[in-house]
């Protein structure tokens, strides 16, 4: 007997019905992916990148971790990083947060929550750069959303200011980096208006989306 039968039951449903609607479906993807977009998300299961983007298999690059945070040492993000930026030519990075983020939440509360507080130390930090915005938001689940939308902001700054994606700007690749956050309740995106496109435009980009966040 096969351990989590259902699952494969699963997949072979939908590899059954995938081949049904388009025959030559699995024969294009095996041999080349060429997406343009990047998504660094969250790794919340209530989040599935493809799916919330309307995109198929291949034509999205994903990567996700516990509070879609993009650290300078993180050899794992940076190299799908670099992969997408270097080697698949991919035109455009979406930092995506949610609503709701657990991580975020256990930063906002200092709660503890194991070895992933190592983790979220990265965190932490932006949450002490921004004390003083964060906690004028008097009301608890405002200010838990408004420190979700600064997280992602903040992270697309990181993006932006790794060396991968200095460098494909210096040498005029196309590449924009995009903010957006998911809202679990109702399943829409929103555009959080930090949209960067080259390294003139990080500086004043990201403090118009903070302030904007504030306001």
């Amino acid at each position: 007997m096969k351990v989590l039968k259902h699952l494969f039951d699963n997949n072979r449903n939908w590899a059954q019905h995938r081949t049904d609607s388009d025959p030559e479906f699995f024969s294009r993807l095996s041999h080349q992916q060429a997406p343009e977009y990047l998504w660094i998300g969250c790794s919340d299961s209530r989040v599935p990148a493809n799916e919330i983007v309307g995109l198929l298999p291949g034509e999205l690059f994903v990567h996700r971790n516990i509070a879609n945070l993009v650290v300078d040492n993180d050899l794992n993000c940076l190299s799908v990083v670099q992969f997408a930026v270097d080697v698949l030519k991919i035109k455009h990075i979406i930092v995506c947060g949610h609503y709701g983020c657990g991580g975020v939440k256990a930063v906002l509360d200092d709660a503890k929550v194991g070895l992933a507080d190592n983790w979220l130390k990265n965190l932490k930090n932006v949450k002490e750069q921004f004390t003083d915005k964060i906690f004028s938001v008097s009301e608890g689940s405002q200010r838990f959303n408004r420190f979700c939308e600064l997280n992602v902001v903040k992270q697309v700054l990181n993006v932006c200011s790794s060396d991968i994606v200095k460098s494909a700007w210096k040498r005029n690749q196309s590449l924009t980096v995009h903010g957006w956050i998911y809202d679990i309740k109702d399943g829409l995106l929103q555009d959080l208006d930090v949209c960067i496109s080259n390294p003139d435009e990080v500086d004043i980009s990201g403090s118009n989306a903070i302030k904007k966040i504030f306001s």
